[in-house]
Formats: structure tokens, C-alpha cells, sequence
């Protein structure tokens, strides 16, 4: 748990490692653009499930967390959240530019301050700030439509990922942060039952097949030595050195840096992708439009560590096992 005392350097570096792996994932499943999105999303997870599945069985045996109706409704609500995310997020990559995708993924912050307006509850006013500052960024960067590979129903892919990571975040907050659950007991079901959704969606919406003799349109695929290495760094990198090591970093710092941390994403990603050859010079408009989305998604986080910050200790807002 952070304290008052200065974090080690090793939580720097490990929050650094982590950061990269996740902003990492975008421009990799780029590169595997002749392998339909649906398809790549649940290769991903199916590999990432798992590395996870040893980790979900040891705490399975040493935990003595009470699992019930309730708890197991929300895990299915959950991964229902993670499928609707990578399957949405994931085809927006063929149909706009890496830094516009994104950059509308990681805005679910202000997405949190707009359903907070729906329901009529108030909002702090840097939340309020960051949003209006965002929803501007966001305006602006939509003016790059029709110019090279930005699309605006590209763009609402995105938009529909950071949506839906707004519920598994919600479900993860309630077992990880309200009932304790262990970390890899909640990661691994979750994990599962999205990559068996977009196996499923792929069969139905992409015609991908499991006897199929083809890699690419097989639904275990990735098994096939062109395209292992990237699934395997997919599921190793991004997905258990990335989100496992944010998590792992909540030790040392606060909540509000690694969120902030993690705002970098589009940035990190755009630069990545660039360096790899899958991302073109985003245009003018993105330039503009991309800073103030950041920030403003930035301020929306500080608004939010504020509010909870003042209407409960810091343990009740962020505490449980890892």
C-alpha cells in the first residue's frame, strides 16, 4: 500500500515495463492485419488465459475467498465487458489509425464523468474540466476523417471499447477492491469467458472455423508457428507483464499516478507503431485534437482521486488482496 515514504525505483521500473507492454499491443496486432480482428482478439485471450490458468489454480487451493451467485454473475458480466472492449477495440484498428484508436479506447474516464451527469450525481469539478477539455480534443481529432486511414465509424469502434472497459472496471472494483477477491482467481474466469465470446463471435460474424486447415481463419490459429510469437508476446507482454504489473505497482504508488501513467498509451502506442511501420504521420487534426483528450482525460482522473479521496480513506477506496 503507498505510503509517505518515496517509492523504490523498482516500482518506477516496473511501472515503466508495464506501461510500454500495454501500449505495445495495438501496433502487434497490426502487424497481424491478414487475420480477422474478432479473430485476433480472441487469440489473444485465449493465450492469455492460458499463462493465467497455473497462477487461478494455486490460489484456488491457498485462498479461502467465499464465492457465491452473485460473485459468479458479475464474473460472467465481467468477461461479457472484456469481450465487447477487445472485440470493438480491436476492429477499429482496421478501420481508422493506430493513434485514433487509441486514443478513444483510453477515454473511458470521461466517459465515467458523463454517466455521472446521466444519473444526476455530482461530479468534482476538475472531472467536469476534463471532461469538457476532452470531449473539445475529441471533436477536433474526428476533423481527420477521410484523410488516410481515419474513419469515423473507426473512431466510435474505439469509443464502444472504452465504453465497455467502463463495466469490467466497475466489476473489478467491486471483487477485487469491495470483497477482496485474489487477483488471478478474478483475472483467470473473466480472462476465459471473453476469449470463448469472441471465438464464438468470430464463428458466427467471420466465418473462422475449428477444423478449418488454415491458420488464419482456424480458431486456435495462433498455435500455427507464422503467428505464435506474436500471440505469445501479445498474452506475456500486454496481458500478464502489462495489466499484472500495473497491479502490482499499486504497492508502492499512488492510484492516481499509474492511472495517469497509463494515459500515455496513445502516445507510446503512436510512436511504436510508427517505429514498426504500422502507423502512418497522423494528421493535422489529430495533433490538435490528441493533446487535449489526454489532458482532459488526465483531469478527469485527478477530479475522481479527489472525490474519493474526500468521501473516504484511501484504504476503503482502493484497498484489497493483489
Amino acid at each position: 500500500m503507498p505510503n509517505n515514504r518515496s517509492p523504490p525505483a523498482h516500482a518506477w521500473a516496473i511501472l515503466s515495463v508495464a506501461v510500454l507492454a500495454v501500449s505495445s499491443a495495438g501496433a502487434v496486432f497490426m502487424l497481424m492485419s491478414e487475420v480477422q480482428p474478432l479473430l485476433r482478439a480472441a487469440w489473444r485471450l485465449q493465450a492469455t488465459s492460458l499463462i493465467l490458468f497455473p497462477f487461478f489454480l494455486w490460489q484456488l487451493r491457498t485462498s479461502d475467498f467465499e464465492w457465491d451467485s452473485q460473485v459468479v454473475w458479475i464474473i460472467i458480466g465481467s468477461g461479457a465487458c472484456l469481450w465487447i472492449h477487445f472485440g470493438s477495440w480491436v476492429w477499429s484498428l482496421d478501420h481508422t489509425s493506430l493513434a485514433h484508436s487509441l486514443l478513444f479506447v483510453t477515454a473511458h474516464p470521461l466517459i465515467i464523468v458523463g454517466g455521472m451527469a446521466v444519473l444526476r450525481m455530482s461530479p468534482h469539478r476538475w472531472e467536469s474540466i476534463g471532461a469538457i477539455i476532452g470531449v473539445f480534443g475529441a471533436f477536433l481529432a474526428v476533423q481527420d476523417e477521410g484523410s488516410g486511414s481515419v474513419t469515423l465509424i473507426g473512431d466510435l469502434a474505439a469509443f464502444l471499447g472504452a465504453i465497455a472497459i467502463v463495466g469490467y472496471l466497475a466489476a473489478g472494483r467491486n471483487l477485487r477492491g469491495e470483497r477482496n477477491m485474489p487477483l488471478f482467481l478474478y483475472a483467470f474466469p473473466v480472462t476465459s469467458i471473453s476469449a470463448v465470446f469472441l471465438t464464438i463471435h468470430s464463428v458466427v460474424s467471420e466465418g473462422t472455423s475449428i477444423t478449418s486447415a488454415v491458420a488464419i481463419d482456424w480458431t486456435f490459429g495462433w498455435m500455427d508457428s507464422a503467428w505464435i510469437l506474436l500471440v505469445l508476446y501479445l498474452a506475456i507482454g500486454p496481458g500478464l507483464l502489462g495489466h499484472t504489473g500495473i497491479n502490482a505497482s499499486l504497492k508502492w504508488l499512488p492510484p492516481l499516478v499509474i492511472s495517469v501513467s497509463v494515459v500515455l498509451e496513445p502516445i507510446l502506442g503512436g510512436i511504436l507503431g510508427w517505429l514498426i511501420g504500422v502507423q502512418e504521420i497522423p494528421g493535422v487534426w489529430t495533433w490538435l485534437g490528441g493533446p487535449f483528450m489526454i489532458i482532459g482525460t488526465a483531469l478527469a482522473i485527478y477530479g475522481t482521486n479527489c472525490r474519493l479521496t474526500i468521501s473516504a480513506p484511501f484504504e476503503e477506496q482502493f484497498g484489497g488482496e493483489s
